[in-house]
């Protein structure tokens, strides 16, 4: 199974889809070439493999993993990927320093019940925006830190509509996922500026149109949206700092 979005454009992986641990795996064709956004855990590769190999059609090269972040439900299949396919792997600096090393704590893989297992970046990119031309295609790489250090949402046009795959919107902020809020309550505002027509969300899907897209960014920038996440994952002083930003009253 996988869903059409677009014109070449799917999701190919992530709950409902392969594995339910997975996050959104999401596949764009130019021409010729094709790039894979994250890769899931890596626990029903065949699966993954099978919706992708449908899409891309024959003389269609992988050219690219790029991964937005370095969390185990987007990153613990990339290693395989790149075995299966060649593709190069692409993560910012600051991300790709914890995928190298197999940091469990930071890549949040214990959540998942899992080790991470070190593997090398192809592409390492640093600074607040990198291009990558894929075919007659070109995807815009934008830092948005926050949900973790090196986080990353891409940009790119299809049929005249500015698609931004967003990553991790909604969160969450843990300290073992080295996550700050102030980067990313600007992160989520860096967003909101582009007015994107099509929001991918690794979680949450496809969301449209461009109202839509802004009022759901919007939503997690508040201090409600915020603190969504608060009793579950958040450290122990999380629910006192956002209830100064409400007015003293706790999120309901």
């Amino acid at each position: 199974m996988l869903i059409k979005i677009r014109n070449n454009l799917w999701q190919v992986g992530g709950m409902g889809i392969t594995d339910r641990s997975d996050a959104g795996v999401f596949l764009l064709r130019f021409g010729q070439k094709a790039a894979l956004i994250d890769a899931g855990t890596g626990r029903d590769h065949a699966g993954l493999r099978k919706n992708i190999d449908k899409c891309l059609g024959p003389n269609v090269q992988l050219e690219y993993l790029l991964l937005t972040h370095c969390h185990f439900d987007h990153s613990g299949g990339a290693n395989a990927m790149r075995k299966d396919y060649g593709c190069r792997i692409v993560a910012h600096e600051l991300d790709a320093v914890y995928l190298e090393s197999g940091d469990d704590p930071v890549t949040g893989a214990p959540w998942y019940g899992a080790q991470a297992q070190p593997f090398p970046i192809d592409v390492k990119w640093k600074g607040d925006h990198c291009s990558f031309s894929v075919g007659n295609g070109l995807i815009n790489a934008i830092h948005c830190p926050g949900h973790s250090p090196g986080s990353v949402a891409y940009a790119t046009v299809i049929d005249c509509e500015l698609v931004l795959f967003g990553s991790d919107v909604h969160g969450p902020l843990h300290s073992d996922l080295l996550s700050d809020e102030k980067q990313y309550l600007h992160s989520l505002t860096k967003l909101l500026e582009l007015n994107a027509d099509l929001l991918i969300e690794s979680h949450f899907g496809a969301i449209e149109p461009r109202e839509e897209v802004n009022a759901f960014i919007e939503c997690w920038r508040s201090p409600i949206g915020v603190s969504h996440y608060a009793v579950l994952y958040a450290p122990d002083d999380w629910d006192s700092r956002r209830r100064k930003d409400i007015g003293g009253k706790k999120p309901e």
